[in-house]
C-alpha cells in the first residue's frame, strides 16, 4: 500500500511565520508545497493580540490577521494547507515519510520542519486570565507598550535576565522574581542585571497570583524562606522561565542542542540529513521573533528547491 503513495516535492511541517513563508516561497518555484499546520495553526502569533514590529504594517496588525495574512498569500501561490498534525516521521531513505493524526501517510521528496517553540508558563489560573492584558512571555515583542510602567519578570535564567534588561531601558522600575538564592544566568548576563539601578531582584521568590480583571494590577508573591506573602504593583508580568521548541518527533533522526532546538548547517537551513531543513523557532533559540523565522522559512524553501535540483527531482 505505502509503495502506491506519490512523493511531493515539499512536505512543510508546521505553520507560522517560518512555515507560511517557506510554503510561499516554495510554490512560487513550483514545488506544490503542503502545509501541516500542528495544532496550533499560525503558531505563537495566535495568542499575540497587537504585533507592531513586522515590517509593512505601519498601523501594527493583529496575531491572528496577520497569521491569516500569511496563509492567504501562501496559498494564492497553489499552496495546500492541512489542519491536522504531524505525530510521527520515518528519514531513513530518500523518500520522507511521516503520519498525521488523521491518518494520512505523506511521502515527500524534501522536508521543511516549522513547527516552532511554546513558551513554558507558571500554570496560574490567573496567568491565563491575564494573557495579552498583561501577562507576556515576549518583552522584546510586548515590552514597548508598557514604557513608563512598572514590571515584574520572573525566572532565574538568561532569558529572564535578557528579557529584564531590555525592559529596564523602558521602564522606571524592573521587579526580578527568581525563584531561588541565585541566577542560573551566564555570569555576564548576571553582572548586567546586577548593575542596573532599576532592576530589583527579589531571591528565593514565588508567584503565587498574578492580581487584576480586565488588566494586571499587580502581582502577589511569597518568599520561600520566610514565607512571608506581598504584592507589587505591576502594569505588566512578563514570564521568562524559557521556550520548549517542538521537536519530539525528531528526536530520533536530527541533531539537536541539549534543550531540543534543531541544528542546522551554520547559514544554511539543512539538518544532518539531506533533503530535510529546519526554519524558525524550532531552531533558533536566540532571536524567536516572527521576521526572524520568516527569514530562515525563505532560507529553508531556497534551500529545499536548491536540493531537489541538483538531485533531478525538478
Amino acid at each position: 500500500m505505502a509503495e502506491n503513495i506519490e512523493p511531493i516535492k515539499c512536505l512543510i511541517i508546521g505553520s507560522g511565520p517560518a512555515g507560511y513563508t517557506a510554503a510561499i516561497y516554495a510554490a512560487r518555484a513550483n514545488l506544490s508545497p503542503e502545509v501541516y499546520t500542528g495544532q496550533e495553526p499560525g503558531g505563537q502569533l495566535m495568542i499575540t493580540t497587537e504585533v507592531e514590529n513586522y515590517p509593512g504594517y505601519p498601523k501594527g496588525i493583529q496575531g491572528p490577521q496577520m497569521m491569516d495574512d500569511f496563509r492567504n498569500q501562501a496559498e494564492r501561490f497553489g499552496t495546500a494547507v492541512h489542519y491536522d498534525l504531524i505525530e510521527k516521521v520515518d528519514f531513513s531513505g530518500p523518500i520522507h515519510k511521516a503520519w498525521s493524526s488523521n491518518g494520512n501517510e505523506i511521502h515527500a521528496h524534501s522536508v521543511i520542519i516549522s513547527t516552532g517553540a511554546s513558551a513554558k508558563w507558571l500554570g496560574l489560573e490567573s496567568e491565563n486570565k491575564l494573557m495579552n492584558k498583561g501577562v507576556s512571555a515576549c518583552a522584546v515583542c510586548d515590552g514597548f507598550f508598557f514604557k513608563g510602567m512598572e514590571v515584574a519578570v520572573v525566572g532565574g535564567g538568561d532569558t529572564a535576565a535578557e528579557e529584564a534588561s531590555y525592559l529596564a531601558k523602558l521602564c522606571p522600575k524592573v521587579h526580578l522574581l527568581v525563584r531561588r538564592d541565585e541566577m542560573r544566568a551566564s555570569k555576564i548576563m548576571q553582572e548586567r542585571v546586577l548593575k542596573a539601578e532599576n532592576i530589583e531582584i527579589h531571591w528565593n521568590t514565588v508567584t503565587e497570583e498574578i492580581l487584576g480583571d480586565e488588566e494586571v494590577t499587580g502581582v502577589r508573591i511569597k518568599n520561600r524562606v520566610s514565607n512571608e506573602t506581598s504584592v507589587i504593583p505591576v502594569k505588566g508580568f512578563f514570564v521568562a522561565i524559557g521556550h520548549q521548541p517542538n521537536t519530539g518527533i525528531f528526536k530520533d533522526w536530527l541533531d539537536m542542542d541539549e534543550t531540543g532546538y534543531l541544528i542546522v548547517n551554520p547559514g544554511t537551513a539543512k539538518t544532518k540529513i539531506k533533503g530535510v531543513f529546519a526554519s524558525g523557532d524550532a531552531a533558533d533559540k536566540v532571536y524567536r521573533q516572527a521576521v526572524t523565522a520568516a527569514g530562515t522559512g525563505c532560507m529553508a524553501a531556497l534551500d529545499a528547491e536548491r536540493y531537489l535540483t541538483e538531485e533531478g527531482i525538478i
